[in-house]
């Protein structure tokens, strides 16, 4: 009898088999499979990459564990790209290294990462987390009256759930529950703040933190409308930075320009978020705008010899050098934040940090140009390789321009070696730190001990 055991077990195996494969996903079902499912998780891979092998194994447990929890429900499914044999995928989805993994929602697959555990039962937890209903309900007035001054919130009132713009709602709040919160209120106790049948769906600031005002959708409920208009809301201009989103903004391959903050001290936020947006925000394809929790931060500070008792202060990291702004005041003096940019694209915080301060004014090299910037030296590398700061101003000039300039700078000095460093008008910032230190936040760039980087040279 024992004999026929492993028989029986084969055939067992047989007609009830366990799904453990993902489905390999290309250029002829892809679409068809993310409109089918409301969660697609996928691994986009490469055969020759050895974290990708080592993830293989594990993404195919963790397919087993998510087809026996929502197999018979048909709301997931468990995909994986070959990235070497469907390169354009990989493009649409801006794959930079291997694996990545994402998740598509309702269709659409979000820009945000898995960057967790790389274990089974974590990738089970993830999926689980996701399908999570993404709105809060609410039954009465009062209870959105005291949420939260410090988040950001989507709020809705709708006659009733069962309804194609509810749906809609949910698709939108599903992609971007991390950025804002979503409440619901149904029935009679809302009733008053809809018309009709038509639903209110209101944007309520962090007004401790910004100077934004409240604001009510006028819209038609359709899908890409609400969306786009909730993301120009829930995704601000100026971010803050956790350890949780460090390295998916350091991907983003911009330079960072930081508010370090006390925790017991928000009213700085405010006023730096005012500042930025009235004097940067034509710069936000070039620079990650961002605010850190110093406390949480106490590395990148001491890195920069400052403690808890000098926040606020602000400061660039263009992943190679870290630059201070000289006095959190001077935010209050127009034009004082934007040359501090202006001066990081022109290469002059660069260049200050290897040469001093420049020997000339501001105003005087304006009236006399420079002999020495041909179109071949602008193209020499730069020290901060994205492709933001390459359209902006290279940070730093070629090493002939560099030699002409120190050159031109002795010959100066021989002339007249007691002659101080002229200050031009109050907008120069000629007292930024002259010795940058080496970057912090690089540290926290995706890891090549984790990842194959196929655009590693970019950050």
């Amino acid at each position: 009898m024992t004999l026929y055991i492993p028989f029986i077990l084969f055939g067992y195996a047989l007609f009830n088999p366990v799904n453990s494969e993902a489905i390999q996903l290309k250029a002829d079902n892809i679409n068809d499979i993310l409109a089918k499912y409301e969660l697609v998780f996928i691994n986009f891979y490469v055969d020759w990459c050895r974290f990708s092998n080592l993830m293989q194994p594990i993404f195919d447990d963790a397919t087993e564990l998510v087809n026996q929890e929502f197999g018979a429900s048909g709301r997931v499914a468990m995909g994986k790209v070959n990235c070497d044999d469907d390169v354009e995928i990989c493009k649409r989805f801006q794959i930079t290294k291997y694996p990545t993994l994402k998740v598509s929602l309702n269709g659409d697959v979000m820009k945000r990462e898995y960057r967790g555990q790389r274990s089974k039962e974590a990738l089970l937890e993830y999926v689980r987390d996701q399908l999570n209903d993404p709105i809060k309900k609410f039954t009465k007035l009062d209870e959105v009256k005291n949420l939260s001054t410090k988040k950001r919130l989507v709020i809705a009132f709708f006659k009733k759930p069962d309804t194609n713009d509810y749906d809609i709602f949910r698709r939108v709040a599903a992609n971007l529950k991390d950025d804002c919160d979503f409440y619901a209120g149904f029935g009679e106790a809302v009733s008053e703040l809809h018309a009709g049948e038509q639903p209110t769906i209101v944007y309520r600031p962090d007004t401790d933190l910004s100077h934004e005002h409240e604001e009510t959708y006028n819209g038609r409920i359709h899908a890409d409308e609400l969306k786009i208009w909730a993301t120009e809301r829930c995704i601000p201009l100026v971010r803050e930075i956790t350890f949780e989103n460090a390295e998916e903004l350091t991907e983003e391959g911009m330079p960072f320009m930081i508010l370090f903050y006390h925790p017991d001290n928000m009213g700085p936020i405010k006023e730096y978020k005012a500042r930025v947006e009235a004097e940067l925000l034509h710069e936000k394809q070039n620079v990650n705008f961002l605010v850190a929790d110093g406390k949480k931060f106490s590395h990148p500070l001491a890195h920069l010899e400052k403690k808890l008792d000098d926040l606020p202060l602000i400061c660039i990291d263009s992943f190679r050098h870290m630059y201070l702004f000289p006095d959190f005041q001077n935010i209050y003096k127009p034009g004082k934040l934007k040359k501090f940019v202006d001066d990081l694209h022109s290469g002059k915080l660069h260049r200050e940090f290897h040469y001093g301060p420049d020997p000339v004014s501001e105003e005087k090299s304006e009236s006399k140009p420079s002999e020495h910037k041909s179109g071949a030296e602008h193209k020499s590398g730069a020290e901060h390789k994205s492709g933001a700061e390459h359209k902006s101003g290279a940070e730093h000039k070629s090493e002939a321009e560099h030699k002409s300039e120190a050159e031109h700078g002795s010959e100066h000095e021989a002339e007249h070696p007691s002659e101080p460093h002229i200050k031009s008008d109050e907008n120069e910032i000629d007292d930024v730190e002259e010795t940058p230190i080496d970057s912090a936040f690089i540290k926290l760039a995706p890891s090549d001990k984790r990842y194959t980087l196929i655009r590693k040279d970019e950050l």
